[in-house]
């Protein structure tokens, strides 16, 4: 026989003295979330049954996954991140906003303060020439008329041929594959950088033992990240999956959208390459950006997640 005291007014108060609804001070909002955290959890361990070993293998599970930095991990694995960018389009939805470029999730790889560039940027280090396939990205960012957006700012980021992006991998140089291109006067963007590669979350790390247990792989496809942001327009957070990736709809962090697939395209002729002034093969990718207008009084918008780095 399940055994629930929850409801009760002695639990229900005992909560409220957790949460510090019993003091004047502190942060009223984090109050609330708490409590609510608090009476849910114990509804789940009640209804559920969870037994006090499983409670404190939780428990461990939790002290592992901030150990290993993969809270970020996490959250887009069970689909977390990627509801919320359905619940955003469902409140555009009923405000009435739509068109432009879909959203799509941030992913934890984020680092402040990329190196600017006006119009054309290089990307890479060079320490992977010889091994990475170049790859040449351009586009153009417009309005919601279509109108192309000078002064834009695309952030771009991506990880490099072993799926792993600078900072996080303490191999690389700061910055690498990381920039911001601010769009010319005809709202277009390019970058030389290398072909990038999908990853896997860690085979011995927490969201894999999580992944495992649900039957499910922890394999994303090769993909780009975008911040793009102007004046008077809403903040995109976005990225682009490549095309032909094995895993290009069965991404495990469910970032793949329609209107978000990056066509790249392999080049094999020397005369094209040597004209791009690279010898071998390479690539293109070509994608387009239209932004919304920014609802008033709001300008641009940002997520507002703390940054693995922030700009001095």
């Amino acid at each position: 026989m399940t055994v629930k005291i929850s409801h009760s007014p002695e639990i229900q108060n005992f909560f409220k003295e957790a949460s510090g609804f019993n003091n004047d001070t502190g942060n009223t909002r984090l109050k609330t979330i708490v409590n609510r955290l608090l009476l849910d959890s114990v509804k789940i361990i009640e209804d559920l049954e969870i037994t006090q070993d499983e409670f404190w293998k939780a428990v461990d599970y939790i002290n592992r996954l901030g150990g290993r930095n993969e809270a970020g991990l996490l959250v887009a694995g069970l689909g977390l991140e990627h509801f919320l960018d359905l619940l955003e389009d469902a409140k555009d939805e009923q405000a009435g906003l739509s068109g432009g470029t879909p959203r799509t999730i941030e992913g934890p790889l984020y680092v402040a303060g990329a190196p600017i560039a006006e119009g054309e940027a290089r990307m890479d280090d060079g320490s992977e020439d010889g091994v990475a396939t170049v790859m040449f990205l351009q586009g153009r960012v417009t309005g919601p008329d279509g109108k192309p957006l000078a002064g834009a700012t695309v952030d771009v980021w991506h990880a490099n041929t072993q799926g792993n992006y600078s900072y996080f991998d303490q191999g690389q140089s700061d910055y690498n594959l990381r920039r911001r291109i601010i769009t010319d006067a005809e709202g277009r963007y390019r970058a030389r950088s290398i072909v990038p590669s999908g990853y896997g979350c860690s085979p011995d790390g927490p969201t894999q033992e999580v992944l495992d247990q649900l039957g499910r792989h922890g394999q994303r496809p090769a993909h780009i990240h975008f911040f793009i942001s102007a004046p008077g327009h809403r903040h995109l957070t976005t990225q682009i999956n490549l095309s032909g990736d094995k895993y290009l709809w069965d991404d495990f962090a469910y970032a793949t959208r329609d209107g978000l697939i990056g066509d790249i395209y392999f080049n094999d002729d020397p005369e094209a390459a040597r004209d791009r002034g690279v010898e071998g093969r390479f690539a293109e990718v070509a994608f387009d950006f239209q932004l919304q207008q920014a609802p008033a009084p709001q300008a641009e918008q940002r997520s507002q997640r703390p940054r693995a780095l922030q700009e001095a």
